[in-house]
């Protein structure tokens, strides 16, 4: 077979990318994105009249648009930069038409996002400056959301105008770190204390691992099916268009689905976290707490409360401060035990207990004091969270039990993600999957390899991602849904033996590599900007 021959075979195993939408998906685009904002309008419009607030000025509604279209515009981009990837493989092995495999996609990512849990979402938060996470409604709150979405926002564009599928999720965890940095300085402090490293650290080494799992898991997974699986077929290029046999195409749609699915329950979130942020500092008569729990449960509540302070009253070396506050607010940003600290989370906890028993429900709390005691909620919970990780603290069984059904019920009562909060994220995730996907796709199916895609590379590929993904999900864990499916690519190409493009390999690294440092410089600098302009 001659080299004309063998290039006129590899490209009509080409998928075509260039067929247009019609006018119904336009349509249908329009009327989900108009539906959406309306819902998640109306929703807002009324969560706010429910609480009797009376409005003075319109300023933080018109900051709370402008953020809430921020961070709404960051999941769209998250959507057409990392959900490619879930599509490159059936599209490249023929298993689905790309505008179907698309649009498919972008429905499994909007379910994902509305039944996910939450976790990640609040893992995400706590990796921010707990100064700032107090008093989110301030300038300095404000700039911290826009400076981290923006600079997440720039980088995620660039990257994907040059077609590099980079991580959406160490984007943003560099912005965080950015502003963590920045802020720090900029109260002449060490510019590491400024960041939740125990956290960040645990966040980096799942964002590490989970390429290099993509990448022997899905080398092993191939070799396995060699083994096992003796259809020449499955380990061959494409013949033409044709689609693979009925079982691997199964598959392939399978893992496409579960991907798909994934990466909306892990990357929704943290577009949810940062939207709870900005609704807490915004209207926190309305987000700071949740009023819809039961008036019966805020009774249990004030109860475990009362008995989590009484059991650590009993312990013997207790020393109780005479602020506090301060005393937790140092310890959660400083991590330095010191004797007052217990004795804060006792003192903490009866004064949390005492406000809602007297108000009876979190809903009829007076204005005035919302916002203070979700903070103290927050600062008691992240204490409590640090505390058990203490070698050097060491209480007795039931003062330990104790103080984490307390730490449950705060969480339940400040964690909390309002329903059109995820119908709102997960329409702009799943919209920006059907938009711009194509640098990315052509990427993954055509440039990490020196061979066009097999159904058993494919299949192996996309199974380990979703399988990553998901577990990741389970214990709350922001993996990156491009490295996993990127590097499983390149492990079924070096297990096949097919070869690497080593220019496109190096040009994945250098993007990977200077994420996290470009983002952290991109926010940081962004962050000084907006508190000097707020």
């Amino acid at each position: 077979m001659n080299t004309a021959t063998l290039a006129a075979d590899a490209t009509s195993a080409k998928p075509r990318l260039d067929q247009k939408s019609g006018p119904l998906t336009s349509i249908v685009f329009i009327f989900l994105l108009a539906a959406g904002l309306l819902f998640a309008g109306w929703s807002l419009i009324g969560d706010v009249a429910d609480t009797g607030a009376l409005t003075t000025t319109w300023l933080p509604y018109i900051l709370l648009g402008v953020a809430l279209l921020i961070a709404l515009a960051f999941e769209f981009v998250n959507g057409f930069h990392d959900t490619a990837n879930a599509v490159a493989t059936v599209i490249y092995t023929h298993s689905m038409p790309p505008n179907v495999a698309v649009i498919w996609s972008g429905c499994f990512n909007f379910l994902g996002v509305l039944v996910s849990s939450g976790a990640v979402a609040f893992g995400i938060i706590s990796l921010l400056p707990v100064e700032l996470i107090l008093q989110v409604g301030s300038g300095a709150g404000f700039a911290m959301v826009f400076a981290l979405l923006i600079a997440a926002i720039i980088w995620n564009l660039g990257t994907w105008w040059l077609g590099l599928p980079a991580s959406s999720s160490h984007t943003l965890i560099g912005s965080i770190i950015g502003v963590g940095v920045a802020n720090a300085l900029m109260h002449g402090r060490d510019g590491t204390s400024g960041v939740d490293w125990a956290q960040a650290t645990k966040v980096g080494y799942s964002l590490l691992l989970s390429p290099l799992i993509g990448f022997i898991a899905a080398a092993g997974l191939l070799l396995a099916l060699r083994a096992f699986v003796k259809n020449a077929a499955l380990y061959r290029e494409p013949a033409g268009k044709k689609p693979p046999p009925w079982w691997i195409r199964g598959l392939l749609v399978l893992t496409c689905t579960g991907v798909s699915f994934a990466h909306g329950s892990n990357d929704g979130q943290k577009g949810m976290g940062l939207i709870m942020l900005i609704l807490i500092g915004t209207v926190p008569m309305a987000y700071a707490l949740n009023r819809a729990m039961p008036a019966d449960q805020a009774t249990q509540f004030a109860a475990v409360a009362q008995v989590t302070a009484q059991s650590l009253r009993q312990t013997a070396t207790l020393v109780v401060p005479t602020e506090p506050r301060t005393v937790l607010a140092d310890y959660v940003r400083t991590r330095t035990l010191t004797p007052e600290v217990v004795g804060a989370v006792a003192a903490m906890a009866d004064s949390i207990g005492a406000q809602v028993r007297q108000a009876g429900s979190l809903a009829k709390l007076p204005a005035a004091a919302v916002a203070n005691v979700r903070n103290d909620m927050y600062l008691t919970s992240e204490a409590i969270r640090h505390l058990g990780k203490e070698p050097t603290v060491k209480l007795e069984a039931q003062a330990d039990a104790n103080l984490k059904a307390f730490k449950k019920q705060m969480d339940d009562a400040t964690k909390f993600i309002p329903l059109w909060v995820k119908v709102a994220v997960a329409i702009a995730l799943g919209l920006g999957t059907m938009v711009g996907w194509k640098r990315i796709v052509v990427t993954v199916g055509e440039k990490i390899g020196k061979s066009h895609l097999t159904y058993a590379q494919g299949a192996s590929a996309e199974l380990v991602a979703m399988l990553t993904i998901g577990a990741a999900d389970i214990y709350g864990l922001p993996v990156s849904t491009t490295q996993v499916l990127s590097s499983g690519v390149a492990g079924t190409m070096a297990a096949n033996r097919s070869g690497l493009q080593w220019s496109t390999v190096r040009n994945l690294l250098m993007a990977w590599v200077l994420t996290l440092p470009a983002a952290i410089a991109l926010s940081a600098g962004l962050y000084w900007l907006f508190v000097k302009i707020f």
